[in-house]
């Protein structure tokens, strides 16, 4: 006895509701280790802090902590959302710098972390830097450390910011960190 066509078309629907929930399990659990436990570096002295832009903005305070703590000298924002932005976190620093510390703030070209990646490598290249602090949000620490060492040759320090992110911002961040990796897999000159 042969299953009918509504019993044929459970299974198949079933088959892949299955295959649906593996793939995506897979995918979960590759980005793990290069999301969510990244490599994180110990903190070192640096000549430069590099303050990528993006989501969050603890990321900025956290610089300006680092600096004051004495890990650099000269800590760089990078500032992709303009001089205009109203993100204070970003605008006010670098309207009005705070007292001791070196800062300076840069509109990236593009403003993707390449662009980032290569402002870095011009000024290390104008100014002697060998070594950066690089402060960015724990889902973007792989692909940023991959983007800028094909940019910058001397020694990298990662570090996340504190963001608390939600759920939602997980599954977000899986997915446009795995679309940025396949698009600088296939651009791998600075």
């Amino acid at each position: 006895m042969t299953p009918s066509a509504p019993q044929r078309s459970k299974r198949r629907l079933l088959r892949c509701a299955v295959v649906f929930i593996v793939v995506v399990l897979a995918l979960v659990g590759a980005g793990f280790p290069v999301f969510v436990r990244p490599q994180i570096d110990p903190l070192q002295r640096a000549d430069v802090i590099l303050v990528l832009g993006g989501y969050g903005t603890d990321r900025y305070t956290y610089g300006i902590e680092l600096a004051r703590r004495g890990y650099a000298p000269v800590v760089l924002f990078s500032n992709p959302y303009g001089p205009d932005t109203d993100i204070d976190e970003v605008r006010e620093p670098c309207e009005f710098p705070p007292e001791g510390i070196a800062l300076e703030c840069f509109a990236p070209d593009p403003a993707t972390t390449k662009g980032e990646a290569r402002e870095l490598r011009q000024l290390s290249e104008e100014r002697g830097w060998t070594s950066v602090i690089v402060v960015t949000y724990l889902p973007h620490i792989s692909r940023a450390r991959y983007i800028i060492e094909q940019c910058f040759d001397g020694d990298v320090v990662m570090t996340p910011s504190r963001e608390e992110l939600s759920i939602g911002y997980w599954a977000w961040a899986y997915l446009y960190q795995t679309a940025g990796y396949v698009r600088a897999l296939g651009n791998r000159s600075c």
